[in-house]
């Protein structure tokens, strides 16, 4: 069996959400199952590293495809003549993309519908794309992949996809996350945080993260009695106004600390070395800092929305992202003892099911039905 696979997002000191899932799946899948010829699709050079076996034959398909009209001519003109070349029995979209001009059997990886919900989140001509596309692209698909089972059931209805055609593939962590002795706590929070305590955010500091509202938030718990500082790691990739504001006019400006983008044993220091994770999103399609933060040994408060109960299960304190005292209010209850010995143990438990092991299995079930069907 031939299987090529869209590997664009396996970016040299780059890698984000969809290029670790390409990268752990992947990495695993090829390793696992030596009796596929796997072709992975780069739209520009790769690096070695990303060919983590003997059976995988890179090919860099132009032209880089960097925006909505060059997305078209990769997927809809380039990717058509390298299948013709090629002859796969299977082509695999970790990002969703397909090619509609192709009949090659499919399937797509559509993580969250973000772009459906919170279009004034995203850069509008790529907005206008996915809107257009993405649901072409679920229906051309011979099965689809999901991350969580809201994502599975936001594209059943949205898209009016047969839930029997979706398959869930979950995320999984890092092996890098892993709890730090009390000593190297110390170090790091003298590093970061003048040796206090703090509270820590991870992922992209765009308006669907709802930073606006845990910053609201952490000014109540301060105002309130608390003494946690707040830092911010992600990388400025929406800064709205609204964000911009909220933190110049912030009351304790000084105890918030933006890291910028973290990754690797880097991330992993800074959020074991926390007393906790904020992470009160507006619209997760998963949430993987959740996951980490359970591998870390790190208590959680996140939403009540989307995937986010989902995936935190019992392990984490849940509250509506649109209530700014209920956000408060955990953050308070979060630094009682007992309540974060409680949270701990659960996360600890909670973090075996998010595995990559697990994830590349259930890709692995999706490749076969697919082949099957």
């Amino acid at each position: 069996m031939k299987i090529a696979v869209n590997t664009r997002f396996l970016l040299p000191n780059k890698l984000e959400g969809i290029g670790w899932f390409t990268f752990e799946i992947f990495k695993r899948l090829t390793q696992n199952h030596p009796e596929v010829e796997w072709l992975f699709l780069f739209d520009r050079q790769y690096k070695e590293h990303f060919i983590f076996s003997d059976n995988i034959t890179p090919i860099v398909v132009s032209p880089q495809a960097r925006h909505p009209i060059l997305w078209h001519i990769w997927y809809e003109y380039s990717l058509p003549r390298i299948f013709k070349k090629h002859k796969p029995d299977l082509f695999i979209s970790p990002d969703g993309y397909l090619s509609l001009k192709s009949n090659v059997k499919s399937i797509s990886v559509i993580h969250d519908l973000n772009f459906e919900h919170n279009p004034e989140n995203i850069p509008k001509l790529a907005g206008k794309y996915y809107q257009k596309y993405f649901p072409k692209y679920a229906h051309r698909a011979d099965r689809v992949a999901t991350v969580s089972q809201y994502s599975k059931d936001d594209i059943s209805t949205l898209y009016e996809v047969s839930p029997n055609k979706i398959d869930l593939v979950y995320n999984g962590c890092g092996d890098f996350f892993f709890p730090l002795k009390a000593e190297e706590i110390k170090t790091v929070r003298a590093e970061i945080s003048e040796g206090k305590p703090y509270f820590i955010f991870v992922g992209a500091l765009n308006p669907r993260k709802n930073i606006t509202g845990m910053l609201a938030a952490f000014a109540k718990y301060r105002e309130g009695g608390g003494h946690n500082k707040f830092v911010i790691v992600g990388e400025k990739m929406f800064w709205s106004d609204d964000i911009a504001n909220a933190y110049e006019n912030h009351p304790f400006r000084e105890d918030i600390i933006f890291t910028g983008r973290l990754e690797g044993s880097g991330l992993n220091k800074v959020l074991a070395a926390s007393a906790a994770l904020l992470f009160v999103s507006n619209f997760e399609g998963f949430g993987i800092p959740i996951v980490e933060a359970f591998k870390c040994e790190v208590p959680v408060v996140t939403s009540t929305t989307t995937s986010m109960p989902e995936v935190a299960g019992d392990a984490a304190l849940l509250c509506d992202p649109s209530d700014t005292q209920a956000i408060t209010n955990a953050m308070h209850e979060v630094d009682k003892p007992e309540v974060r010995a409680d949270l701990i143990a659960k996360g600890k438990l909670r973090s075996t099911l998010f595995t990559w092991e697990r994830s590349a299995e259930m890709m692995w079930d999706c490749i076969t039905q697919t082949m099957n069907q």
